[in-house]
């Protein structure tokens, strides 16, 4: 096996990190170490002439969410303002389901700036999702944070719901989305597509979009 397109390849990331993605030289040998330790593992797990399979389902369930997850995000923080570059670290390995990964590098985040409500709430997510869909008392946390800095925005209201229902709980779901939509300006962005978000989760449980069946008998 030829290593040197990999080692030249993992070069390239460093430099990508350091230069384009502006990463801190305190996380230098962090990343670096990161990047050692994912090519020793190749070398001791990989086996790179073993014919391909398809993937099931089971590994592309957290790759999907995670691009959602971040797309529906996207949607609460528009106007043109980019997101940090943790932030953008972070979302690169959401994508791909890493989601403890994605927590560190949003810790640092919101450590380095505690007024990004968008990495806050990018954080409760990542726990979320690293915990199983589990609304663990850190994800509380950060969505706490997330609407302390930026009260004005959905976002952190949006996604503690979305967590809700992940943890099994639809009820309070309901609650949060609908108090959140007749409070929502009548041209705001998020407007619509909160709306047909409840109407499916409101379809799904057979609630109707003023209260539950039994209510409405």
């Amino acid at each position: 096996m030829n290593w040197l397109p990999i080692l030249v390849l993992a070069l390239l990331v460093f430099v990508l990190a350091i230069y384009a993605l502006k990463l801190r030289r305190s996380l230098w040998m962090l990343f670096g170490s990161t990047l050692l330790f994912g090519l020793a593992g190749y070398a001791t797990q990989g086996n790179p002439g073993q014919a391909s399979a398809p993937a099931g389902a089971a590994l592309t369930a957290a790759p999907e969410t995670g691009e959602l997850l971040v797309e529906a995000r996207r949607e609460f923080y528009g106007g043109g303002r980019a997101p940090s570059r943790f932030v953008v670290t972070a979302d690169a390995f959401t994508r791909r389901g890493q989601h403890d990964q994605a927590a560190n590098f949003l810790r640092n985040a919101v450590a380095e700036n505690p007024g990004d409500g968008e990495a806050w709430v990018a954080l409760g997510n990542a726990l979320v999702e690293h915990a199983d869909g589990r609304l663990t008392a850190a994800a509380l946390y950060a969505f706490s944070r997330a609407e302390q800095v930026a009260p004005n925005n959905p976002a952190p209201t949006y996604f503690l719901g979305l967590s809700y229902l992940r943890a099994g709980e639809p009820g309070k779901t309901l609650s949060l989305w609908r108090e959140l939509l007749e409070s929502a300006p009548a041209d705001a962005q998020w407007r619509l597509p909160l709306a047909a978000r409840l109407a499916r989760l409101e379809g799904l449980l057979g609630v109707s979009p003023r209260g539950t069946a039994e209510e409405q008998e």
